[in-house]
């Protein structure tokens, strides 16, 4: 599916509160460069809770969560993956969608070379972009990105368009935390083979 006709979303999408922010995502193409991918899967993180960075305060590290909303932070994560999420809610709150998921769309091949080999096999594509590091390692994001716009680009986040516009989304627990681990603040799209495991199985519609 192409999203050439959608536009980039605008700062004022991200200035909610994160757990509208990160389930509306779903559905919305990420794009950098000449590779792109439909998100199916975020998660939210709010200085309220301890798992989010913003818990121990404005710091240099959290600097750009605190800023205004419609950035990227990037940080490293156990000093290996470069992981992406979207700033949201006003200036001087810390939180953030992370971006967990993609289904690739287009510069498949590129991210293919960027993943690298996998058992001496190339990555099938339901892998290249099922996890925050693998998506970053294949859309070629780095810690330069961070707190650069989602709107303007390099970075950019496209609006639903076409079979996207109205997705299924299951909600369940984070994961790879070992904080406020009860929090079901994951967001994925429902029977998609590209989010990660283990994968959530109730619907947002089940539980209204």
């Amino acid at each position: 599916m192409s999203s050439a006709s959608s536009s980039p979303l605008p700062a004022d999408f991200y200035a909610r509160p994160v757990l509208e922010v990160a389930p509306e995502l779903i559905g919305c193409t990420l794009q950098h460069g000449r590779t792109s991918g439909v998100i199916v899967e975020t998660e939210a993180y709010h200085q309220s809770e301890p798992a989010c960075h913003a818990f121990a305060g404005l710091t240099p590290r959290t600097k750009t969560l605190f800023g205004p909303p419609g950035r990227a932070y990037v940080y490293r994560s156990y000093g290996v993956h470069a992981l992406l999420n979207a700033v949201c809610e006003a200036e001087g709150i810390g939180a953030a969608v992370l971006i967990r998921a993609l289904q690739p769309v287009t510069g498949i091949a590129r991210m293919r070379a960027r993943r690298g080999p996998l058992a001496n096999r190339p990555p099938r594509d339901a892998q290249l972009c099922s996890g925050p590091g693998k998506l970053a390692q294949a859309l070629g994001i780095g810690l330069d990105d961070d707190g650069r716009s989602l709107s303007r680009g390099p970075l950019r986040i496209l609006a639903r368009a076409g079979a996207w516009r109205d997705p299924v989304i299951v909600e369940g627990e984070r994961v790879g935390i070992t904080r406020a681990v009860e929090l079901r603040w994951r967001f994925c799209a429902g029977g998609n083979g590209h989010v990660s495991r283990p994968r959530p199985r109730s619907s947002l519609a089940s539980e209204a």
